[in-house]
């Protein structure tokens, strides 16, 4: 019960002025970076265990997708 009392709050909440301006404002790019990662690069899976691995994995994975977007 009490996830739904959240759940109406935050509805409440994002229906709200503030709440639709932010939302207009939220970023939709976000997607397209993880299928083009995923499509036209091949990535599937990290290489690596451990949450500090992934974390330098994705960080390389993001300079790499960045140089090619400078480079274009």
């Amino acid at each position: 019960m009490p996830l739904r009392k959240h759940k109406q709050a935050a509805r409440k909440r994002l229906n709200t002025e503030q709440g639709i301006k932010y939302r207009k404002r939220r970023p939709a790019d976000v997607e397209p970076v993880f299928g083009q990662l995923k499509h036209n690069h091949g990535f599937r899976r990290f290489l690596l265990k451990g949450m500090s691995k992934a974390e330098v994995e994705i960080g390389l994975l993001s300079i790499a997708y960045n140089l090619r977007k400078w480079k274009a």
